[in-house]
């Protein structure tokens, strides 16, 4: 999953942190693989969450979870904006 976020300017540092804090919950996830955020180097308020699930249909299955949404609540003031791709991999080299 590709998740684009646009976030309020100067809001930047405590999307950050709060992030952080809710990234431990995804982790702890059996199903998810990894789960990283980045800031463009481009535009300081956009960032790119890439999280990685076995399978879509265990990411919808936490996605609709209660525990996921207590997390998007918390995100949910720093937010302005974003969208989200899915994805399946196709190819890697290691």
């Amino acid at each position: 999953m590709l998740l684009t976020v646009q976030v309020k300017p100067d809001l930047e540092d405590e999307f950050e942190r709060v992030w952080a804090e809710g990234s431990r919950e995804i982790t702890a996830q059996p199903a998810n693989l990894g789960h990283t955020l980045a800031r463009s180097a481009t535009e300081k308020s956009v960032y790119y969450v890439v999280s990685d699930w076995t399978d879509r249909d265990a990411f919808l299955a936490f996605e609709s979870s209660d525990e996921h949404v207590r997390h998007r609540e918390k995100l949910h003031p720093f937010r302005a904006g974003g969208s989200l791709a899915m994805m399946t991999l196709v190819g890697a080299d290691r």
